[in-house]
């Protein structure tokens, strides 16, 4: 029987911090006073739309979610029900992305790009509501190479739980305490993510991507990714199921084959995200402060 994993165990987050706390976070979410929030359905940025609703209800909060090839399937259907399930006033928003050259380049600064993107398709309705957009960016998110959070906050975008002092460790220990279901929800970038900078980002590679990841998540694996390096997948998942996966080689081999690779080839270091970071300057240009100020 396979032991599905959460992101809980993996986190390499920072320590919880311990002046983090919801009063912090409603204080931030009461002085900006009506918010459109970037409703991913991940644990970040869904308890920054459940709190942000209890604190301004729901006439002043409007939770969106970018449409887009690089959002797979499943995690749509989990926003429409996370939205359902909490009664959030809701939106599927299309975003552009696949139109930018630069963002088809896949260039280090494809995040930048994105970002640009999901903030010309918010600020409108922004704008219509009289309201602030809000990303669910937390303060184990700073540092690395994360060039789409100065391009947020370039366009207006503010990162309340950095504000509030939360790391991925605080959110989803007062997730838990909320009684939220995505308190351990494995952690879900955009597919796009899991292809190496240069590599041209194609519907193709990016439904692959999806294919190979929803079939090893029925084989029972929770927090993976399936890295594209052209004819070959390397699949990252955590240290404590490498060797189940070597056990069930055939039906993981078999699973991953059946999305269009050739190879499959495992990674011994297993799960981390930004593992095709290596390389770059962690400091960037296009990282964010604890002060929310781009560096």
């Amino acid at each position: 029987m396979t032991t599905t994993s959460t992101a809980s165990t993996a986190s390499t987050a920072s320590p919880p911090s311990a002046s983090a706390s919801l009063d912090d976070l409603t204080a931030v979410l009461r002085r900006l006073g009506r918010v459109v929030v970037a409703f991913s359905g991940g644990a970040d940025s869904s308890l920054l739309a459940k709190v942000a609703q209890d604190t301004l209800g729901v006439d002043s909060v409007l939770c969106a979610t970018a449409l887009s090839p690089s959002l797979a399937g499943a995690e749509e259907a989990d926003c429409r029900s996370l939205a359902e399930e909490w009664g959030l006033r809701w939106v599927g928003v299309p975003t552009s992305e696949m139109e930018d050259a630069a963002y088809v380049a896949n260039g280090p600064d494809r995040c930048a790009r994105c970002k640009s993107a999901l903030m010309d398709a918010l600020g409108p309705l922004a704008a219509t509501e009289g309201a602030t957009v809000v990303l669910g960016v937390n303060v184990s998110d700073l540092g690395d190479h994360r060039p789409g959070q100065a391009a947020a906050a370039g366009a207006g975008a503010v990162f309340p739980l950095v504000e509030a002092g939360f790391t991925k460790d605080d959110i989803r220990r007062l997730s838990r305490e909320l009684g939220l279901r995505t308190w351990d929800k494995p952690a879900a970038a955009c597919l796009a993510s899991r292809l190496p900078y240069g590599t041209p980002v194609t519907l193709g590679r990016l439904a692959a991507v999806e294919a190979a990841e929803s079939a090893l998540r029925s084989l029972g694996f929770g927090q993976l990714r399936v890295r594209h390096h052209g004819d070959a997948a390397r699949l990252e998942v955590e240290p404590t199921v490498l060797a189940e996966v070597v056990a069930r080689r055939d039906e993981v081999v078999a699973a991953v084959r059946a999305a269009g690779f050739r190879f499959v080839a495992l990674d011994l270091e297993g799960f981390r995200s930004g593992s095709l970071n290596r390389g770059l300057s962690l400091r960037e240009p296009g990282t964010i402060s604890r002060s929310g100020e781009a560096s």
